[in-house]
């Protein structure tokens, strides 16, 4: 589904964030990306998203090269990948129901399909009852758990978790973790990018090591080994 093909990102001769890096990542998939700061996690994902552009190399979407794409065809792609940051990034004058319903309004969904599809994802997140809230009344775990069901609220066929625990306690951090593992289990590929030691031992599941741009370990049942 998803390859990164021999991709590197150099922002000057000092500045090398990807070195030759090549990845496939399969349907279905939780693949955890792991590294010190600097490693080149997050430039990897700003590629996927087409933040990023490479200075060599592909980075593929199913059969599409994201990098040749035209600028209209992107937001296309771009619901069928959602992204959850460590920043959380929702809009602070819309209610929960406002934040997730913005990306289905852009995209020109009828009233009723939002309505019916917002409260889906609520009740998979377990905020129904927040459903009139504003961020700012919010907790940290609930913010998180909104852009979430944001992320997943057009039925994505990935989603990119990059450090979504990175500012919460080790209790939000589960539930976060499991979270993610539900959406998998329902059928979308995910992708975490995390430092934290625990959520990886925990997962069991595929990790890619990272080490100044470079993969240097990629594990199926992997654990953290920096």
């Amino acid at each position: 589904m998803i390859f990164f093909d021999k991709v590197s990102k150099q922002y000057s001769p000092a500045s090398i964030a990807l070195e030759d890096v090549s990845l496939s990542i399969e349907p279905e998939e939780f693949v955890s990306l792991v590294g010190q700061s600097g490693a080149g996690k997050t430039t990897l994902i700003k590629m996927l998203l087409g933040e990023e552009r490479p200075t060599s190399g592909k980075v593929f979407f199913e059969s599409l090269d994201i990098h040749n794409l035209l600028p209209e065809d992107m937001p296309q792609i771009r619901r069928r990948i959602g992204a959850v940051f460590q920043d959380f990034r929702l809009l602070p004058s819309k209610t929960v129901y406002e934040n997730i319903a913005f990306a289905m309004e852009s995209a020109g969904m009828t009233d009723e399909e939002i309505e019916a599809d917002v409260s889906q994802v609520l009740d998979l997140v377990g905020l129904r009852n927040k459903i009139s809230y504003f961020p700012n009344e919010l907790s940290g775990g609930e913010k998180q758990r909104v852009a979430i069901a944001r992320a997943i609220v057009m039925r994505p066929d990935v989603v990119v978790a990059d450090e979504p625990t990175g500012n919460l306690d080790p209790i939000n951090t589960k539930e976060i973790i499991a979270l993610l593992c539900k959406i998998n289990e329902l059928g979308s590929t995910v992708i975490l990018t995390t430092h934290n030691k625990d959520v990886i031992n925990g997962l069991k599941k595929r990790v890619v090591t990272m080490e100044r741009g470079r993969i240097i370990r990629d594990d199926k049942e992997g654990r953290y080994m920096l």
